[in-house]
């Protein structure tokens, strides 16, 4: 059975990270991007981070510039950006392809994992790609995705779920 831990990604900085050094940890992996109108949203993510981090959360960031070209700048500046302005001590991974032909192989799963629930599911078909920045996966400690929460979902409202895996 496939779980995270079987991917790898590449950190902001370059150094290939494998997930199964979270084991045993919640996770709350989520795409972002620095020029979203959700983009204030990482300051919720802190937020959650700062609260549970102590009880075994782990809030992995994944930078895109998919949707709208809203992730233009490098590693570098992206990581400097969310230091800067929201105070992000979470880990951070290299800009990565979520969706499509491109996404990388952790997103095609998780997508697969945790369908589109949205409210025009029916109209998409099998069509369970991420549609927009902060689409927000969560994991239980056994590696299992445990629910998908849509971009305008901010991270507050995931409170509860994280604290039923806590």
């Amino acid at each position: 059975m496939t779980t995270v831990y079987d991917f790898e990604a590449n950190t902001i900085t370059g150094e290939p990270k494998s997930l199964s050094d979270y084991k045993g940890k919640v996770l709350l992996i989520v795409n972002t991007a620095s020029k979203c109108g959700l983009t204030p949203q990482y300051e919720g993510l802190q937020a959650l981070y700062e609260q549970y981090k102590g009880q075994g959360l782990e809030i992995l960031g994944f930078p895109s510039n998919q949707f709208g070209q809203q992730e233009p700048g490098t590693n570098e500046e992206v990581q400097s950006f969310c230091k800067i302005n929201y105070g992000v001590t979470f880990p951070l991974f290299a800009k990565t392809d979520v969706r499509d032909e491109t996404a990388h192989p952790l997103f095609a799963y998780l997508t697969e994992a945790a369908p589109y629930q949205g409210e025009d599911a029916a109209e998409s078909g099998n069509d369970n790609s991420i549609r927009w920045n902060f689409t927000k996966f969560l994991i239980g400690r056994d590696g299992q995705v445990v629910g998908r929460f849509e971009p305008r979902v901010v991270p507050n409202d995931i409170k509860p779920s994280i604290e039923s895996l806590l």
